[in-house]
């Protein structure tokens, strides 16, 4: 069997009427409004969509861009591309920075009485401006001949993971700017040669959140694990695209 893919589970699903919280990651909450039927098969079912293979380069920028804006929030001044940007704020100095960031473990995380959800999401960073709210700030990394923007329609699934983070902060007590920011890397790809060395244009993008949505959403997610029934496909899942392609062709 794939290291990667371990077909059914039996841990980690939600039990009907079970006392203990449950857990909710920010993805799957994502998953939930993506394609509910993946969502349910997932969490109450324990049949998971088969993971992607780690994007390894990616990953290294975002431990990269961490340590970069780790040196000024150790120093306690701003980082360049924030004076760049007229962007007043430093990188928060907090004892729980690296509790927030660790997302398979740890997080900021929230339990949510009215569904009985522990809310959990692993943020990238986070800064304060003179008010003292807290700004959320998400790194993102690409690579692509085109100016780098937030219009593209398969990128709300980013808008939605900053709205989170925004409601995970905010129901933990803390003064929260309804604008976050998107430090976004883009790989150059017109030099010459490669010479062992890729550099990146980076940018930051505004991004004002709208929370408001969480809350039902929450309900309903609670509601469709509640149920027994399997809810139907997202309009746009491939994965149930794929099943049912599947089906058609098993069954002629």
């Amino acid at each position: 069997m794939s290291q990667y893919y371990k077909g059914r589970r039996k841990n980690n699903v939600y039990i009907p009427g079970a006392l203990y919280p449950f857990r909710l990651s920010r993805s799957k909450i994502d998953l939930f409004l993506n394609c509910p039927r993946c969502f349910y098969l997932d969490r109450r079912l324990g049949v998971a969509q088969p993971p992607g293979y780690p994007f390894t380069l990616n990953s290294a920028v975002d431990k990269l861009l961490k340590k970069e804006f780790d040196i000024h929030r150790a120093r306690g001044d701003a980082h360049p591309l924030m004076k760049t940007y007229k962007v007043d704020a430093i990188p928060l100095k907090d004892a729980k920075m690296n509790e927030w960031r660790d997302a398979l473990r740890r997080g900021i995380t929230y339990l949510h009485k009215p569904t009985n959800f522990f809310v959990t999401g692993g943020i990238d960073d986070v800064w304060v401006n003179p008010a003292g709210e807290l700004i959320v700030v998400d790194y993102k990394a690409t690579s692509k001949e085109e100016e780098v923007t937030l219009e593209a329609e398969w990128q709300i699934g980013y808008k939605r993971q900053m709205e989170i983070y925004q409601w995970l902060f905010r129901q933990n007590g803390y003064k929260v700017s309804d604008t976050g920011y998107f430090v976004y890397a883009n790989g150059i790809t017109d030099r010459a040669a490669f010479d062992g060395k890729l550099e990146f244009d980076i940018k930051l993008l505004p991004y004002k959140g709208d929370s408001s949505w969480v809350e039902k959403t929450l309900l309903d997610i609670h509601k469709c694990l509640e149920n027994n029934r399997i809810p139907d496909s997202g309009p746009d899942c491939d994965y149930c695209k794929y099943r049912e392609a599947v089906k058609e062709v098993e069954n002629t």
